[in-house]
């Protein structure tokens, strides 16, 4: 977790012109899709057997129609025409079970591909280094994450089983259409050209369109998300009108590109129901011509007219849902190129740390090429057990270096080492089990209050939380809550205080039990009294460990092992409490300035 505060200035940039996530091809696209696929072992073939075999039966019932046809013509009697009643209903029974059989296998089988792919795209995001997130565009992000995730969902699971059933059905009529009498195949199959060019001249127009289309929608996202996460800003400056238009523009090209896409599926269907009607006029005429010379029964093209007649539904429904697969197509390619995003390198560090020093080695970083150094050749060690308090004003480079060292960022230049060992060679996972970050910002899970503490150790027992709990002076008002740990917090639930949340965060510091504690302004969100108090538990959570505090509070610095005091990015003085206050440099200037503040309790004047 990070701070929101930190050097904003130089994040606005990147912001304001963020980088789109990238997209995969088509090829990629496929493969991703087959990666679900293969997951799924022997469900995938058997939910196909499943849909074959119901669609087969399907088959039954226009051949049968076909032989009456023909039995009646011949004279047959009463008991020819029942026998095949029969059939058709028992086939019909058959072949219900089947395709309601098979289309809960694809449902199932479509739902677990697709909670992979969801669990593979979270995976990336959540992974996704700090540099490269702020980079990003968050409307981008928010869309693929939330839109994109939709359209592939409902296509999946609402619209999956039934596009497995209609492509199965088409096939399988096509062959039984053949198998009557393969000149009537050919004359069914005259309805392919005009398919195929109204294919060929629809997917090269709309392809483009529904991929801008996914992007118009994340720009509108983006144009949304920051008017409300500026919403002060703006009202501040007046700007409502600015950013309402601006959203409306977004929106406006949203929809523009949303009509153009149903136009030219309108035009779509129109040649589609050209080429229903070149098929049928087919096998009537070579059907005519063929019972003509003796070639065909009256049935048989009867049946062939039938199996052409049945694959209008399959046919009108692919259709019909083609628009939403182009979407689904596009928003997955989105999806793949989240998922494609590099991984962690592995660590190239075979032991973990020897000890839990902090060194940092003349370490400089900035937010983007062009953006002014956040830290500028800063070089600092904290011995093992050691507390240090970083204090300066806003800007001044302490939240980035407390993100540093946590390990969320990586140094433009310089390295920052953990009992010896580069970050970058421990590597991300190595390094969260060893440092423990705590920022201002604490989100507090949606669940019960003891399932969200054991985030930090999965197989904490009761008696473990509750002693955590204790330790920074929390088991007394969560016991007092309606159903003590068992009371459900966060969104929906029971609403926690500003001073809660943190103390919450502090619990799970004790339990990971952590080499090293950052605390980036861990008390700031509560008040004078609170802040008091999450200082006591801050220092019992933090007792024994290597600790680096970012301090708003200058009694948090006062209780330190050592106070390091920075400036436009640099260490400018370092020492004892009373040794600084001694000195009568800047930090003497600091402890004056709130020393003689009308509120001896409140926050350091110069952040």
């Amino acid at each position: 977790m990070t701070s929101p505060h930190r050097t904003e200035e130089a994040e606005a940039p990147a912001r304001a012109h963020g980088e789109l996530l990238p997209t995969a091809s088509a090829r990629r696209t496929w493969a991703v899709l087959g990666e679900g696929v293969r997951r799924t072992g022997w469900n995938t073939p058997l939910a196909l057997a499943i849909v074959l075999a119901g669609s087969a039966a399907g088959l039954v019932a226009p051949w049968v129609l076909g032989r009456m046809v023909d039995d009646i013509s011949q004279g047959k009697g009463l008991d020819a025409v029942l026998s095949s009643a029969l059939l058709i209903a028992a086939s019909g029974v058959i072949g219900g079970l089947l395709v309601g059989l098979g289309g809960w296998s694809v449902s199932r089988v479509g739902e677990t591909i697709l909670a992979g792919l969801r669990e593979r795209v979270m995976d990336r995001v959540l992974r996704m280094p700090a540099e490269r997130l702020e980079r990003v565009r968050i409307g981008d992000l928010l869309s693929r994450v939330g839109d994109d995730v939709a359209v592939v969902t409902t296509s999946i699971a609402r619209n999956g089983p039934d596009v497995v059933v209609a492509m199965a059905t088409v096939l399988l009529t096509a062959a039984g259409m053949t198998a009557l009498d393969w000149r009537l195949g050919l004359a069914g199959m005259a309805a392919l050209p005009v398919y195929v060019l109204a294919v060929r001249w629809y997917l090269p127009r709309s392809g483009p369109y529904y991929a801008r289309e996914r992007v118009a929608m994340g720009e509108r996202s983006h144009a949304m998300m920051g008017a409300l996460r500026g919403r002060d800003t703006v009202r501040a400056y007046r700007l409502e009108d600015e950013h309402e238009k601006r959203v409306s523009e977004r929106s406006r090209a949203a929809m523009d590109i949303t009509i153009t896409v149903f136009r030219l599926f309108t035009r779509f269907g129109a040649r589609l129901n050209g080429a229903e009607c070149v098929g049928l006029t087919a096998v009537l005429v070579v059907g005519f011509w063929l019972v003509r010379g003796d070639l065909a029964t009256v049935g048989m093209v009867t049946a062939a007219a039938l199996y052409f007649h049945r694959l209008f539904g399959p046919m009108m429904f692919l259709v019909v849902n083609f628009n939403e697969v182009q979407s689904a197509g596009a928003s997955l390619a989105r999806l793949a190129g989240v998922i494609d995003l590099p991984t962690e390198r592995e660590p190239g560090a075979v032991e973990g740390p020897a000890g839990p020093s902090v060194r940092v080695e003349s370490v400089s970083h900035s937010y983007g090429a062009g953006a002014p150094p956040a830290l500028d050749g800063v070089s600092l060690s904290i011995a093992p057990g050691e507390r240090v308090a970083l204090v300066g004003a806003s800007g001044a480079g302490k939240t980035t270096l407390a993100s540093l060292i946590s390990g969320l960022r990586t140094p433009t230049s310089g390295t920052v080492r953990l009992g010896g060992i580069p970050l970058d060679e421990l590597g991300e996972r190595r390094v969260r089990e060893h440092v423990f970050l705590i920022s201002q910002e604490t989100h507090v899970f949606a669940g019960t209050l003891v399932e969200d503490l054991r985030l930090a150790r999965a197989a904490a027992t009761e008696e473990e939380v509750e002693a955590a709990l204790e330790a920074v002076d929390a088991l007394e008002w969560v016991r007092a809550l309606p159903e003590g740990l068992d009371t459900v917090v966060g969104e929906g639930g029971h609403a926690l205080t500003a001073e809660q949340a943190q103390h919450l965060a502090l619990a799970r510091l004790v339990l990971a039990d952590p080499d090293v504690a950052v605390l980036d302004e861990a008390t700031a969100e509560a008040g004078s009294s609170g802040a008091r108090r999450l200082e006591k538990a801050a220092a019992a959570a933090t007792a024994g460990r290597t600790t680096l505090v970012v301090a708003h509070r200058l009694t948090q610095a006062q209780t330190a092992d050592r106070v390091v005091v920075m400036e436009g990015g640099r260490i400018v003085e370092q020492g004892a409490h009373a040794d600084l206050v001694g000195a009568g440099g800047r930090y003497a200037d600091l402890w004056r300035n709130w020393r003689g503040s009308p509120d001896e309790e409140g926050e350091l004047l110069a952040r």
